[in-house]
């Protein structure tokens, strides 16, 4: 099939589930924040399970082919993960500075990382169970881990990122062996901060990735929109993800009206192309979203395109996210007829 159309991984949890106000008035959490959960503890996973069968079936609807968790367990897209981590002190956060140069509480790293047990593959057990379509499921990269710690162990942040990625490594594998048909890593500070990802960053993210056979992803973009509004109209970070061995790479495109040529230095892989524009609460025309994909069909061949938004959908308004998800599958429809897919 061509045109694919996904998510980059979630989509808004319901206001019966976390405090929603709360979440929006604070930078995405790098620590554990059970206090946005509005559901009590004894029941929180159940009510997760029920947000996460909400998800999955709206992406259905909307006519997504490939299919997320949503991300309904998580406070953040990455701390889920980051604290389920050995080396790791939960009862007393570091802090570090967020990519918009603010101070965030952070884990604070006091032992050597290393994965515990699998974090992730029972919500993609859960996924597959609730639907037949393609799944994908999204890990955070070795790298923005590592930029979202205090460091008090390791002599240097290089290791650091190395050791994250060999936990990463082990959760990727283990995703795969469950049944995952796509695996994405997300590395959204390769581009906020390019010296030490080209220092470190790219050898943590192939560590992670060493072994891998399965469809892997990586996304990389300038910030959630509700966060991050001011976009550069090019990226710092991404000729140089040609490297790695992931087949799939994850780019905005949309709201930073960026320009395309810089895609045709990743030949050979499959791009997810940014088509929706996060920071508009305005649901664009299929019209509108097929047209930024043209802009980057000009450097990437049809084949090499799956459609999704620029970044996740956490901070949306549900009905304005299924309404741009809709667009994406129309958009699709569109582009298939046109180039015959």
């Amino acid at each position: 099939m061509l045109f694919p159309t996904t998510l980059v991984g979630s989509y808004p949890q319901p206001d019966w589930l976390i405090d929603r106000e709360k979440l929006a008035g604070r930078f995405p959490p790098r620590v554990r924040m059970r206090e946005l959960w509005r559901i009590p503890e004894p029941f929180l996973a159940q009510a997760q399970d029920d947000a996460t069968v909400l998800a999955i079936k709206a992406q259905e609807e909307a006519g997504l082919d490939i299919v997320t968790d949503g991300e309904m367990r998580r406070e953040s897209y990455s701390n889920r993960f980051a604290t389920a981590l050995s080396g790791v002190d939960l009862d007393n956060p570091g802090t570090a500075l967020d990519r918009s140069g603010h101070p965030n509480p952070v884990p604070r790293i006091v032992g050597k990382i290393r994965r515990l047990h699998p974090v992730q593959v029972a919500d993609l057990e859960f996924l597959k169970r609730h639907t037949r379509r393609t799944v994908k499921i999204t890990v955070p990269g070795p790298f923005t881990m590592s930029q979202q710690a205090q460091n008090e162990f390791y002599p240097s942040e290089a290791e650091l990122a190395l050791d994250y990625a060999a936990a990463v490594n082990e959760e990727i594998q283990d995703l795969f062996a469950a049944g995952a048909d796509i695996v994405q890593l997300d590395e959204p500070y390769m581009q906020a901060r390019p010296e030490k990802a080209r220092l470190y960053g790219l050898q943590a993210l192939n560590r992670a990735l060493e072994g891998v056979t399965g469809r892997t992803a990586v996304h990389i973009c300038f910030g959630y929109a509700a966060i991050i509004h001011q976009r550069p109209s090019g990226y710092s970070f991404l000729p140089e993800l040609a490297a790695c061995p992931c087949r799939q790479i994850s780019v905005e495109t949309a709201q930073s009206h960026l320009d395309c040529e810089v895609l045709s230095k990743l030949g050979g892989k499959q791009i997810m192309v940014g088509a929706i524009d996060l920071s508009d609460m305005t649901v664009e025309s299929p019209q509108t979203v097929a047209e930024r994909v043209r802009r980057a069909l000009k450097y990437v061949s049809p084949e090499n395109v799956i459609i999704a938004p620029d970044c996740g959908m956490k901070y949306l308004p549900r009905e304005v996210a299924f309404g741009k998800m809709r667009a994406m599958a129309e958009a699709a429809k569109i582009l298939r007829q046109e180039f015959g897919g």
